[in-house]
């Protein structure tokens, strides 16, 4: 029995929803990176940034090359990139909308000023 695509998908996103998966993946997008510089950008234990690649690694969105002693990691393709960076336009905009919100929010806390010596209506 097929999976229905919106579970799929959803199963993605689960896959996604990892801080340091995440972290890796944008520091894959510029091309292959040397574990050791993974585990210095992450600043993480060694064994759970080895957790953290296989789930990537099973799912099929990252590869490992091996070069000698040296394993490196890259995006499997170019569309997890978009996907990252789409996240980011979307981030953006609902962050913005939050700000636009918190400046209405505190233009609204301001005391209006009331003005003195002004005769008061009969």
């Amino acid at each position: 029995m097929q999976v229905p695509l919106y579970q799929a998908k959803a199963e993605f996103f689960r896959m996604l929803g990892h801080p340091v998966r995440i972290r890796v993946l944008e520091l894959l997008q510029n091309g292959p990176v040397p574990v050791r510089d993974l585990l210095a950008e992450i600043e993480i234990e060694p064994s759970s940034l080895s957790q953290q690649l296989a789930v990537l690694r099973r799912s099929g969105i990252v590869i490992s090359i091996r070069e000698g002693s040296t394993v490196r990691y890259a995006l499997a393709g170019g569309d997890v990139a978009e996907l990252l960076r789409a996240a980011r336009r979307i981030l953006t905009e609902l962050l913005a909308g939050q700000n636009e919100l918190l400046a209405e929010l505190r233009q609204a806390d301001r005391p209006v000023p009331v003005a003195h010596g002004s005769a008061n209506p009969p």
